[in-house]
């Protein structure tokens, strides 16, 4: 959805509740602004982007934490 500063200024509360379904781009003077997007959803990208960088052998969040740190230990 793209809207305006000034609408957006006018009816926030409507627009942070759209924001949980969509993105929303705000725009001034014809340009985009802003992006509101959903807090929830910037997460669940985030853990996408480590898709292939844990290992699904059981490996925990830690463990996996500690063999990177390890890593980088050794390369320094």
């Amino acid at each position: 959805m793209i809207i305006t500063a000034t609408e957006f200024k006018k009816n926030i509360g409507k627009y942070l509740s759209y924001a949980n379904d969509e993105d929303i781009i705000i725009t001034k003077n014809g340009k985009s602004v802003a992006k509101l997007s959903s807090a929830k959803q910037e997460k669940v990208n985030d853990m996408k982007s480590l898709f292939g960088i844990i290992p699904n052998d059981g490996t925990t969040l830690k463990q996996a934490r500690e063999e990177r740190l390890r890593r980088h230990e050794d390369i320094a």
